[in-house]
């Protein structure tokens, strides 16, 4: 299976070190993170054969430091496993933005100076920017010259200014973002006269550990990078414990997904009552572990700041709801929007609609609901203006076993509310309970600490379910990059298979990553079932083609958790996107169909970016038959979010898929079409966009025959499967 599905690029820093510069490449360290606070990448270190005891400082500034033996520094070009490496030099330090290096995607950046004869040369010393194409070769060069010139992209001389023309005192000019001493001056051992400016500049980072973690942490909140903010933290609290200190780390770790530390680093400290902001992040991080009663405590006391109630009486609204208490919610809510009448997740809460489907039935009957004769279904129901593919999910799933969709013979059960003696009791009354679909297996929405994944259900309460369970086509969700409980997750994950009667999963990617996590005599239990929203149009009561489409591309793009999306590719993947709108507006009407209000900032950013407007169709504000005919009658989908794939395809449509996800490229795969697919990562994604875009439109009826009869292909393993848990539940 192929390990990086998203085609996200890898990006490493590197730098070649002796003894005598150790001091140097601990100053450049320091200024890269305070300089780039939200940069953390891996830093190569090359070294001739230093010990693990010279290299323990580097390995104290930073948590991704890799040592590695290389005589010089051309060795750089034998570094075979990144994407993009930023070659550097001990006798720098920087001080200015630098995220232009890491956005480059073609040849090797240098700065370049010309010669008296008149010919560009790389500055010797200077910094490169190495793409994968002249990395990974079986020798390094012995110098610069032997590659061709026409390889070389100009670097701006902001990044590598020399010291040596800083000679009289001349000061550290402002735009420099990276000042760089020759190898023979090294400023951690003595001072050169006419030199103390660039001197005093490298002096401002030449700090002992605590100093450095201490100022790196006192950087404004949400500049820094996770990852490195929890590496310095940490050693930091463990010090002088603080209570801001203690914040600043959970902060961290509940931005990777590790609730339990943050609730260690917490409740480490000693707050007092009058310290709001702890408080509600205590009792954040206690909701994310189900250590609900003391959570609801310490956010009782936040709510005493005026600053702070808003947000906290929103996570008591969450928590009042996930545990079933509705009218508590409400109240709570309430209270918030009195606080803050604008409050967003307030005013959510608090007109938040109940999650009934509607009867699907054709006849329109309703009868009143005999337990005996309903089916359980723990899903993801999304009401208001939420995710839009998250609400003909469950209706999709429901279809698959009849067609009354409705409260007469389905009873709902949020997933993440939390399932306790009642919820068994309710479920034990039905027929049986089906968990599906969608990515449940996800461990950083609505977190808890029962499953560590979207269903909030303790190991106890689910060995106590005694109808037939079945799981069906759950995804597993985790992003390249993403942290999980995976202690807690494979534990639940253990019993949940082990209690299921059938265990299906929607992509062959999810399936191969379960069993991974599984005991060898659990593994065949995991099988392949499509999303049902792949065979929309064998689903749904009285489904027609369309007769006539519009000549109309729809694009969707998505924004939750971007820079587990985009990395540092996000201006790049609007310029090439902005490139292959202005094409395709020649050839088509291009719309934008966000499945949510945040995905709308595509929109935006292109205008501001780029001065293009796209009429917007707003799919988090239609039904699931408006939804689906917006798709029905489309030409072509071209869709970032995994169901702006899956629904349009199960509706007929052509889909070209904005892979930022594993899922996208796994669907994709088990359809046999990986070339319906471009990396948000690519170097010429707009270019290649439009060339497929347009290869579709051109043959379109062809490709909409390709999809019909690709469509049967998942029809059939999905009808096998609907057999089996008919039989199952007695509804056959």
């Amino acid at each position: 299976m192929n390990t990086n599905p998203t085609g996200k690029r890898r990006i490493a820093f590197a730098c070649h070190v002796d003894e005598g510069r150790l001091p140097g490449l601990l100053a450049l360290l320091r200024s890269l993170a305070l300089s780039n606070p939200g940069v953390c990448e891996d830093f190569v270190v090359l070294h001739p054969g230093l010990s693990e005891d010279a290299l323990a400082p580097a390995h104290r500034l930073h948590p991704r430091v890799v040592a590695r033996r290389a005589d010089r520094r051309l060795d750089i070009f034998r570094i075979d496993d990144y994407d993009t490496v930023i070659a550097l030099d001990p006798g720098m330090i920087v001080r200015g933005d630098i995220t232009e290096l890491m956005r480059m995607r073609y040849g090797i950046g240098a700065v370049l100076e010309e010669r008296d004869d008149g010919k560009q040369v790389v500055r010797s010393g200077g910094p490169l920017v190495i793409q994968r194409e002249w990395l990974s070769r079986a020798t390094a060069p012995e110098s610069l010259e032997q590659i061709p010139d026409s390889v070389f992209v100009r670097l701006g001389t902001r990044y590598d200014f020399p010291v040596s023309r800083l000679r009289d005192d001349v000061p550290v000019p402002e735009h420099a973002a990276i000042v760089r001493f020759a190898a023979d001056h090294r400023p951690w051992q003595e001072e050169r006269d006419g030199y103390r400016p660039a001197e005093q500049a490298w002096r401002r980072f030449d700090l002992d550990d605590e100093a450095f973690w201490a100022e790196y942490c006192a950087l404004p909140t949400g500049s820094q990078h996770p990852e490195l903010l929890t590496h310095c933290v940490t050693p930091l609290l463990e010090r002088r414990p603080t209570v801001d200190l203690a914040r600043t780390a959970a902060l961290a770790h509940r931005a990777q997904g590790r609730y339990e530390a943050a609730v260690e680093a917490l409740t480490g400290v000693t707050a007092q009552a009058n310290q709001p902001r702890f408080h509600e992040t205590l009792g954040a991080a206690l909701m994310a572990v189900s250590r609900y009663d003391e959570a609801e405590t310490h956010l009782l006391l936040a709510t005493a700041s005026p600053e702070v109630a808003p947000k906290a009486f929103a996570q008591l609204a969450r928590l009042a709801w996930l545990r079933g208490a509705d009218d508590q919610a409400r109240a709570y809510a309430r209270q918030g929007l009195d606080a803050e009448p604008l409050h967003r997740g307030c005013h959510a809460l608090y007109t938040r609609e109940p999650y009934q489907l509607e009867s699907a039935a054709p006849d329109g009957e309703s009868h009143a609901a005999d337990p005996a004769e309903q089916l359980a279904h723990v899903a993801m129901y999304s009401t208001g203006q939420e995710n839009a593919g998250d609400k003909v999910l469950p209706e999709a799933v429901r279809l698959c076993l009849d067609t009354d969709t409705g409260p007469r013979r389905w009873h709902s059960v949020h997933v993440h509310r939390l399932f306790d003696e009642a919820a068994v009791a309710d479920v034990n009354a039905r027929r049986g309970l089906i968990v599906g679909g969608g990515g449940l297996f996800l461990p950083d929405t609505w977190p808890n600490g029962n499953s560590a994944w979207q269903w909030n259900v303790p190991d106890a309460m689910l060995a106590r379910i005694t109808v037939p369970l079945a799981v069906f086509a759950v995804g597993y969700n985790v992003f390249d990059g993403q942290a999980d409980q995976r202690s807690r997750f494979t534990e639940s994950l253990r019993t949940l298979v082990e209690r299921s009667a059938f265990f299906g999963l929607r992509n062959r990617g999810s399936v191969e990553r379960v069993r991974e996590m599984l005991p060898a005599e659990l593994r065949d239990r995991v099988r392949y079932q499509p999303c049902p929203t792949t065979v929309t149009r064998q689903l749904t009561p009285g489904w027609t083609d369309a007769e006539q489409r519009e000549d109309t591309v729809l694009i969707n793009c998505a924004y939750d958790r971007a820079g587990l999306r985009f990395g540092h590719d996000y201006g790049h993947f609007l310029d090439q996107m902005a490139t292959a709108v202005r094409t395709l507006r020649r050839h088509t009407d291009v719309r934008y169909a966000p499945h949510t209000l945040e995905d709308e900032r595509f929109v935006h950013d292109l205008r501001r970016e780029h001065g293009l407007t796209l009429p917007v169709e707003p799919l988090y504000d239609a039904s699931n038959s408006e939804v689906r005919d917006v798709f029905r009658r489309a030409k072509l989908v071209i869709g970032m979010r995994g169901h702006a794939g899956m629904i349009p395809f199960g509706c007929g449509t052509p889909v070209i898929s904005l892979i930022s996800h594993p899922k996208m490229a796994y669907f994709l795969s088990d359809i046999g079409r990986p070339e319906w697919g471009i990396s948000v990562h690519d170097r010429d994604l707009g270019p290649v966009l439009t060339e497929r875009v347009l290869a579709i439109l051109k043959d379109h009826q062809s490709v909409v025959s390709d999809v019909l009869r690709l469509q049967q292909q998942l029809w059939a393993v999905t009808r096998a499967n609907v057999a089996e848990l008919k039989s199952l539940f007695g509804t056959g």
